[in-house]
């Protein structure tokens, strides 16, 4: 029993950042029935795949973010479909979509209509560029990706090295940013209304969303009325916090107070430099000449000498590789890599855990991403003995 066992949630979102979403909810208990279109999620055909893309039913982008899920498939333009998925809403807890702003009205089917049948029923939109109910612009209706979130959000703007291109993250925070705020928003909005009985609507955009990751960059801006731009791995207010090169990678050190910095000279047997620069302001002045230094130092040490040199004096670590990941015992310890079946190969895989940590209800994948309709006679039946029974 998970913490949120309690609760019924109305899938219809797809791709990446919606099913993240309702996948955070799943893991903690949430009973997630994922109403797809015909054909289904248009990711379930998406790469990897164990060995045969014919023979497997999804691949691994699908699995990650809809594992502990139920399955329908409806046709919300087809009144049977529709009256279907109206059952599921009366019923539901939530419901979550990530259509652009419009499409749910386009069917009857926005929030204002689904009220109508579950008076206390939480919506949430995950959207590019948010709802008009929460705050109405130009940019909504039009459609947006991880890609476009980064590059207007100043993601990109600060990604990346002084003298290269803007450059989005690896992973696609936009959607996944977005996503976990939204889930907030939900369970916020699940707990306002086990105060008063009152349902609302949860708004997150990721324009917005991708506002408030930027961090820094906003309040530089303000106080100091110039964009900050790119600066590599490097730090805009401390040093030396930056990626070094070794002998055999790459590693970080973060020197984040005065008393680190001179733990590192010592480790270095450079306790001149620790007398020069002693303060942050005086590093923070000549970064360059010393990232010099440092660079010299780190260049002459494997990653495991420079990480174990600095163990438990100045925070350090590698760079690691996803198959130096797979191989650490803490990550194993923690449950971050868990098995799930991968329909259609004889063998199991292996997806990210879940890093909400609980002592009492721990959120954990509840088993493999369903197959397309794969729960229709359990889902409908339910639904046909809940109205019998009224």
């Amino acid at each position: 029993m998970g913490a949120l066992s309690n609760l019924r949630v109305v899938d219809l979102t797809q791709v990446l950042a919606g099913p993240y979403c309702t996948m955070l909810l799943a893991d903690m208990g949430a009973d997630v029935v994922k109403v797809e279109r015909p054909g289904g999620d248009m990711i379930r055909s998406n790469p990897p795949f164990v060995d045969d893309p014919e023979e497997e039913a999804y691949g691994g982008y699908f699995q990650s973010v809809n594992r502990g899920k139920k399955s329908i498939e409806l046709n919300l333009g087809d009144e049977a479909d529709r009256e279907d998925f109206l059952s599921l809403v009366e019923t539901a807890d939530v419901v979550v979509e990530n259509y652009r702003a419009g499409t749910m009205e386009k069917y009857d089917l926005g929030y204002e209509t689904l009220t109508e049948y579950n008076p206390q029923l939480i919506y949430s939109s995950i959207r590019g560029f948010g709802d008009p109910r929460t705050g109405e612009t130009y940019r909504q209706g039009q459609p947006s990706f991880d890609l476009i979130a980064q590059a207007l959000g100043g993601v990109m703007e600060t990604t990346g090295q002084p003298d290269g291109p803007p450059t989005k993250t690896g992973p696609g925070v936009g959607d996944l940013f977005t996503a976990t705020l939204n889930c907030i928003g939900i369970l916020a909005a699940v707990n306002h209304r086990e105060q008063t009985g009152e349902g609302q609507y949860v708004d997150t955009g990721m324009y917005d969303s991708m506002i408030s990751f930027t961090e820094r960059a906003i309040y530089q801006q303000s106080y100091h009325g110039e964009a900050p731009t790119r600066r590599g791995n490097s730090h805009p207010t401390l040093f030396p916090y930056d990626a070094f090169e070794t002998d055999d990678g790459y590693a970080v050190i973060a020197a984040f107070n005065d008393r680190h910095w001179k733990e590192l000279c010592d480790v270095m047997d450079r306790e001149d430099l620790a007398e020069e620069y002693p303060t942050t302001p005086e590093r923070l002045e000549n970064r360059d000449a010393l990232r010099v230094e440092l660079e010299k130092w780190a260049i002459e040490q494997t990653n495991d000498e420079l990480v174990s040199s600095l163990e438990g004096r100045v925070p350090a670590a590698p760079v690691q590789t996803t198959e130096e990941i797979f191989a650490d015992e803490h990550v194993h310890a923690r449950d971050m890599l868990v098995p799930v079946e991968q329909p259609g190969a004889d063998t199991d895989v292996e997806i990210a855990g879940n890093p909400i940590k609980m002592t009492e209800t721990p959120p954990k994948p509840r088993g493999r991403a369903p197959l397309l309709d794969e729960h229709r006679d359990e889902l409908l039946g339910e639904e046909a003995e809940t109205s019998a029974d009224d």
